[in-house]
């Protein structure tokens, strides 16, 4: 990665910016097995429907057979409202990056708008990342694993999709930066991903910078 030419870190958040996206399949993973009983565990739940929009997660599992709708979604992010009531912290390391300010950042997440603007303010990051620097799927016509988020997020940032670094944490977020034609660095520190089997699943996708350390990603970026 040459970074003297990366204008625009675009952030995914669930996973990445703080390991949350184990909280939200969590909440979904109970409502499946409560309402479907399909005995999944955790991490197949991730493997369906991880990374995605909520829009993209219901037709994926409507494309499954498993007949779940809008208020699904409703009780699920009831739940998760529950969750960020407790509170969860950023991943280690990673203002260190958010300091760099010669170099725009922004996040482009499948969360929805009113969900992520709490998830900001319980980490404190809402003056880091305004409104203006915050991009959701219900702001483009597909979300990830589609490109459209990143290539949106891009455009309002007024940078070229070469000129820009994506980190993100799921297969679908890492395909829809591949699909934007965008490098991307895979985050896999957190509780779902630090294995074996996903670092692999990550490698076959062709990706060369993966790691599990914000430390190792700021050398990258600025060394």
């Amino acid at each position: 990665m040459k970074k003297t030419i990366k204008n625009l870190i675009i952030w995914d958040f669930d996973g990445v910016i703080a390991d949350t996206e184990c909280l939200w399949m969590e909440n979904r993973r109970k409502l499946l097995n409560q309402k479907f009983n399909l005995g999944w565990d955790l991490f197949t739940t991730n493997s369906y429907i991880g990374g995605m929009s909520w829009r993209t997660r219901i037709a994926t599992l409507q494309k499954m057979g498993i007949p779940v709708d809008e208020k699904f979604e409703e009780e699920a992010k009831t739940l998760d409202y529950a969750v960020m009531n407790k509170g969860f912290s950023l991943t280690p390391y990673i203002t260190k990056i958010f300091d760099h300010t010669e170099i725009k950042q922004c996040i482009a997440t499948g969360g929805a708008p009113d969900k992520t603007e709490l998830k900001l303010k319980v980490v404190g990051l809402s003056e880091i990342f305004p409104k203006e620097k915050v991009f959701v799927a219900e702001m483009v016509k597909q979300g990830k694993p589609e490109p459209d988020l990143f290539l949106y997020a891009a455009e309002k940032n007024g940078e070229k999709p070469e000129n820009c670094v994506v980190i993100e944490d799921s297969l679908a977020g890492i395909k829809a930066a591949q699909n934007a034609k965008m490098d991307v660095i895979a985050y896999v520190g957190g509780k779902m991903n630090n294995n074996r089997d996903y670092i692999k699943k990550v490698k076959n996708l062709g990706v060369k910078y993966i790691y599990n350390d914000m430390r190792d990603i700021e050398k990258l970026l600025f060394e």
